[in-house]
């Protein structure tokens, strides 16, 4: 609740509390009425318009006239279950893809290299770039590949422009597979600056895996915005012929965990792998 003896405004308090029950997802898509607001948390009609203005400016609400406010959607979808990049998945929903590179180097990390199946001495070529959607962060992005493969990198400028597409005009390959993870953390005090985030706001973490022909080719850290991201998973409706979807257990690459793949009972595309 709200303390009056705070030397923090009261606007400011109930943006604070209203931002983090949008983030936390405890109001789904609808938003309270201004006159909701005023009754729950006791303050005037004034207090709850500035804490709103707030977030709406911080991209958080949106204010419909004559519909009242809603909780602003996910700015960018990513369907799941395939391999794809980042930087078309954000041209392709109309916005402008730009990156800060932050490094773009060969070094040598025994953890990666056990990943990528290489001698814990062998160098890789680093890349790590702030992504911007629009002008604003999006995320962090971490790729490592053998050197072997990647050293053409070394001269390309991804200010604008996609890894793969750069893997496969300056080193002619391209991933043929992947696999990739996602879960929800809180971000490291770099991430949580080059972000702009506020302390304590989780962010999504993929960790993907990628190979071509066969062998590694890259292994790469994520750190997306959750608040302009989001990932889609979409299955047939009930009655469209494609049938249900069942469950089976197989076995990944080696020092891979076996993994759960849904695979519909009829005609159909693979769910998810």
């Amino acid at each position: 609740m709200l303390d009056r003896r705070s030397p923090v405004p009261l606007w400011s308090q109930l943006a604070g509390e209203l931002r983090r029950q949008v983030e936390s997802g405890e109001l789904g898509a609808a938003f309270p009425t201004d006159v909701a607001l005023m009754a729950r948390f006791g303050v005037s009609r004034q207090t709850v318009r500035e804490a709103v203005r707030h977030l709406v400016l911080d991209g958080l609400v949106e204010r419909q006239r004559g519909r009242g406010s809603r909780v602003r959607p996910a700015e960018f979808e990513q369907p799941l279950g395939s391999l794809y990049s980042l930087f078309r998945t954000i041209e392709a929903q109309g916005a402008h893809q730009t990156s800060d590179v932050l490094a773009l180097d060969e070094r040598t990390d025994t953890a990666v290299a056990a990943q990528l199946g290489l001698a814990a001495d062998e160098t890789m070529v680093y890349l790590e770039r702030v992504r911007l959607a629009g002008g604003a962060p999006l995320a962090v992005d971490q790729a490592w590949m053998p050197a072997t493969v990647a050293r053409p990198l070394l001269d390309a400028d991804f200010r604008h422009t996609a890894l793969y597409d750069e893997l496969a005009t300056r080193c002619g390959v391209a991933p043929d597979g992947g696999r990739e993870q996602v879960r929800p953390v809180l971000p490291s005090a770099h991430e949580r600056t080059v972000l702009r985030l506020p302390r304590d706001e989780a962010v999504f973490l993929v960790e993907r895996r990628t190979w071509a022909g066969g062998r590694p080719l890259e292994v790469r850290r994520t750190v997306l915005r959750g608040d302009r991201f989001a990932l889609v998973g979409e299955w047939p409706a009930p009655g469209s012929g494609a049938g249900e979807v069942t469950g089976e257990r197989v076995a990944g690459r080696a020092g891979d965990p076996p993994v759960l793949r849904l695979l519909p009972t009829a005609a159909g595309d693979e769910v998810l792998q």
